[in-house]
């Protein structure tokens, strides 16, 4: 099995082409970001120089926001959007799971019953 293959497994989708459809819009997304991650940076002031301090928190509050809306253009564009729409909220999802078990252990106790 061709990890193509694997891929249409694993992301439940139709055929081997759809998943190189797919595989190109994550492609396209990376490079349109990478262009528009120093014109972001530029318009808030942000050189070389500038500390990672300040570059890592607008990096996380600006950049990761314009990648997942570029994603879901590119996702319409391609025809693709149904399938990234969920893949969004699959990992909205993951990273709520990630901030609530945090939580949950900064409190002391849980979700799991057996801790």
């Amino acid at each position: 099995m061709s990890w193509l293959q694997k891929l249409q497994e694993r992301w439940e989708v139709k055929s081997v082409w759809q998943v190189i459809i797919i595989l190109i819009v994550f492609a396209c997304t990376g490079f349109t970001v990478m262009f528009l991650k120093q014109p972001l940076y530029n318009l808030a002031g942000i050189t070389e120089e500038t500390s990672a301090w300040i570059k890592v928190p607008y990096y996380l509050l600006t950049i990761l926001p314009v990648y997942q809306l570029v994603l879901l253009a590119y996702g319409f564009i391609f025809r693709q959007f149904r399938f990234f729409w969920a893949f969004e909220k699959r990992m909205f999802r993951h990273i709520l799971m990630f901030f609530d078990k945090r939580k949950n252990k900064i409190k002391g106790y849980s979700n799991n019953p057996g801790n």
